[in-house]
């Protein structure tokens, strides 16, 4: 990371959130403190919400499933909303979608109803951003270091995460980006070693 005027450098607890802008040009990294810890991020145009993040335009144009450096996220307009620039873990999910208290009830049972999940988190964040943002506006999500092989069959599987203590990735903003992240509190499924975990968000503007 390039020593431009420091922007923000936080940790977030474990199943906690946070929302914020990066400039154009300038750089998000996230942290992974502890390791096998999944991340949870929804990315808007910061002028524009409507226009955010797409995993399908994300997907067909770099043609390849998952992220690492190199990859340009797009929006549902084609846009180029941020480029990975450095990731030392080498491969991120965008097709397993975010934790809901709904999709806990399905995939492990009544019991797990009213513990946390991600989408209330972008719920909350959003909300009390106080600028716009709604439930309406809770799509694709990026799950930063979090593992989902394909099956041979199409479907998808929850593994062990491929992250490790002091692992990172960081993206430049291709546009004024507004960011939201649940650190995922999932207790269900390997994406955080049964164990959520901080994470650091560090950003910095444009050198």
């Amino acid at each position: 990371m390039t020593k431009a005027e420091l922007l923000f450098d936080l940790t977030v607890a474990a199943g906690d959130g946070w929302i914020g802008e990066v400039p154009v040009g300038g750089s998000f990294r996230i942290t992974d403190l502890e390791g096998n810890q999944a991340v949870d991020t929804l990315f808007y145009d910061a002028r524009d919400y409507a226009n955010r993040y797409s995993a399908v335009d994300t997907i067909r144009e770099q043609g390849a499933v998952y992220l690492t450096t190199g990859s340009v996220l797009r929006t549902v307009n084609g846009d180029a909303l941020a480029t990975i620039v450095d990731d030392t873990c080498g491969r991120h999910d965008t097709i397993g979608g975010a934790c809901s208290q709904e999709s806990n009830v399905v995939r492990y049972g009544e019991h797990t109803r009213h513990q946390h999940a991600c989408r209330a988190t972008f719920l909350r964040q959003a909300i009390g951003w106080g600028k716009g943002l709604d439930k309406r506006d809770l799509t694709h999500n990026v799950n930063f270091f979090m593992n989902v092989p394909l099956t041979p069959e199409g479907g998808l599987t929850f593994e062990d995460g491929v992250s490790a203590p002091g692992k990172y990735v960081e993206l430049r903003a291709e546009r004024d980006l507004l960011v939201l992240v649940s650190n995922c509190p999932q207790l269900n499924n390997p994406c955080n070693g049964y164990n959520p975990t901080p994470i650091q968000l560090t950003g910095r503007a444009a050198p």
